[in-house]
């Protein structure tokens, strides 16, 4: 069932969740120990990322450097089909543009049909670690809405190249991100607010938000999508904060804020333990205030570990 589908026939907010894919060498029980846990409180989809193959310079017998791809993660697809058929659920593969050529991408498309799988969230992707800019793959999408573009025209049987005759049409729900502090690259608020419904004309039909920490401003994201005419749902993202590297590391990484109420108690705090009591019971606060206030649903980063996410869902959905 299409994640709007989804949306429209539940009368409460609904629980959702993203989980890693494993390191490589982990088998597929890596994932279903996060999810097990959280199975009870009965999520309509859970959303599976995807990170892009990395390089290194690897050093051969002439004393050359050759620089090699290496591949850290499975890939979705796998993953997702697992996932069907151990919980009968829907899964979201994430779908980037960087390290695919749209014959790469149309291919990935064609596979998630075969499986039933009727979801993706498209997103351009972070660059890799060896790049400072994002940098598109040969004949690869530059930017997400490129990607939605691609996928919509699936949608309408319009494939790459001309030879395919009677194409089938695909029927794929398309999410896309969404920044309640703005994206790091764009100049300012409206500029984003302005890709953003370029992302929803071309085709997307949902927004997922970055995390954030303050409600108030997820509040003020939406109100100035309406007045955009930006009118899909809008889901609010929500990361717990769990240990010591999560303070420095979240705002730095996903260039966000913390409000000074919950910066003031995290920097009180001396222990893992400690932080994670605050950070949790923060997102329990969060979590409850976005549902007296309506939202569609919460989807929160587990980051691929699930005690933190069911203590708040225990609080919060049940």
């Amino acid at each position: 069932m299409k994640v709007t589908e989804h949306l429209k026939q539940s009368e409460k907010t609904l629980f959702s969740f993203e989980i890693l894919p494993p390191l490589k060498g982990k088998g597929i029980e890596a994932i279903f120990e996060g999810i097990d846990p959280l199975m009870e409180f009965n999520p309509p989809f859970i959303n599976v990322t995807y990170h892009r193959e990395e390089y290194i310079y690897k050093k051969f017998p002439n004393d050359l450097l050759r620089k090699v791809s290496i591949r850290k993660r499975p890939g979705t697809v796998g993953i997702c089909a697992a996932i069907i058929n151990k919980y009968n659920i829907d899964a979201i593969p994430h779908l980037i543009c960087g390290g695919f050529s749209v014959e790469e991408t149309e291919n990935a498309l064609i596979d998630l049909q075969f499986l039933g799988i009727d979801n993706v969230l498209a997103l351009r992707g972070d660059p890799i670690k060896t790049e400072s800019t994002f940098v598109a793959e040969p004949n690869g999408h530059s930017y997400a809405v490129d990607l939605i573009g691609q996928i919509h025209n699936m949608n309408q049987g319009k494939y790459l190249y001309d030879e395919v005759e009677n194409s089938q049409k695909t029927d794929f729900c398309i999410g896309t991100a969404g920044y309640p502090e703005k994206h790091y690259e764009s100049m300012n608020m409206k500029t984003d607010l302005f890709y953003l419904k370029k992302k929803v004309e071309a085709g997307a039909e949902y927004i997922t938000t970055q995390m954030f920490f303050n409600n108030q401003k997820y509040y003020d994201f939406v109100e100035q999508c309406r007045k955009m005419d930006i009118h899909v749902p809008i889901l609010p993202g929500i990361k717990p904060i769990t240990n010591l590297r999560h303070i420095a590391f979240l705002p730095k990484t996903f260039y966000i804020d913390l409000p000074d109420e919950l910066a003031d108690k995290l920097m009180s705090c001396k222990t893992n333990n400690d932080v994670k009591k605050v950070g949790i019971e923060w997102a329990i606060k969060q979590s409850q205030d976005l549902i007296e206030n309506g939202v569609p649903g919460i989807h929160y980063y587990t980051m691929g570990k699930s005690e933190a996410v069911k203590e708040i869902a225990t609080n919060v959905f049940k």
